[in-house]
């Protein structure tokens, strides 16, 4: 029997750009949490976007935000890792060598960004919604760093930077795609994978009574855990090697899920 579920948002819960869940997945949710099944948020978001994101359920959920930097049950903070600040500063200044990458490095209380790129200021305060304070220069900010990210607006080739950026960082930080124009910089030891396992562990629920959704390779810990992995059908390339399942729809699966219940 399932008892408890994870999913990855952009891409898999959240589609073509979406900011919002359809009614029908805050509504399967809902129902699954009334039946005793512990749902689980997995998303390089930040925590405060991820319970915007679940507004209406939002207090019956669990939460593993920044890739798994920090993960968050009923506002207790089970794991947090923490990038040290000289790496950071680091990968800001390479980061900074490469025209066409804008940074968001986040901390627990917000995120921070410059204000470059008006198309890239406002995605992350107007279209995502992060919570959000901008700097006149991130080689300046203050810790501590759960992870920093960047993106690309004009490109989803990243394979070549993100090659770069792996050899020269690696194995210091994990360096991941967590979507078509994100990389991701990752505390190394911490992913979605670790911090499930610490809900899991929380929970006291096995591997083979969980269940999992993602489609890029920031979900692959998580999908290699479970007993029931999901990659979606749109997912990048391999992903679904990683998953025991392909769908194409987390919302058929919940149903599933919820039918088998009764």
């Amino acid at each position: 029997m399932i008892k408890l579920i994870a999913s990855d948002l952009d891409g898999t819960l959240l589609h073509g750009g979406a900011q919002e869940l359809p009614q029908r997945t805050i509504q399967l949710i809902h129902e699954l949490t009334q039946k005793g099944i512990h749902f689980v948020a997995a998303s390089g978001r930040q925590y405060d976007n991820e319970r915007r994101v679940f507004a209406d359920i939002k207090d019956e959920i669990s939460y593993i935000a920044e890739n798994g930097s920090l993960c968050i049950h009923q506002g207790e903070v089970i794991s947090r890792g923490i990038i040290e600040d000289d790496l950071a500063f680091r990968i800001i200044s390479e980061i900074k060598k490469e025209p066409g990458y804008e940074i968001v490095v986040s901390r627990e209380d917000t995120c921070l960004i410059e204000d470059n790129d008006p198309e890239f200021v406002n995605h992350i305060v107007n279209v995502m919604h992060n919570t959000t304070k901008i700097v006149d220069d991130l080689m300046e900010i203050r810790g501590p760093v759960l992870k920093i990210a960047i993106a690309n607006m004009r490109s989803h080739d990243l394979g070549a930077y993100l090659k770069h950026l792996q050899e020269m960082f690696s194995p210091d930080v994990k360096v991941v795609t967590s979507g078509n124009i994100w990389i991701d910089f990752i505390v190394p030891g911490y992913n979605k994978g670790t911090a499930l396992a610490k809900l899991m562990e929380r929970f006291q629920v096995r591997p083979e009574e969980c269940m999992a959704f993602g489609d890029q390779y920031n979900d692959v810990e998580m999908l290699e855990l479970v007993g029931q992995g999901y990659a979606m059908s749109n997912a990048a390339p391999g992903i679904a090697g990683h998953a025991a399942y392909v769908t194409d729809s987390v919302e058929e699966v919940l149903e599933d899920v919820l039918a088998g219940l009764d």
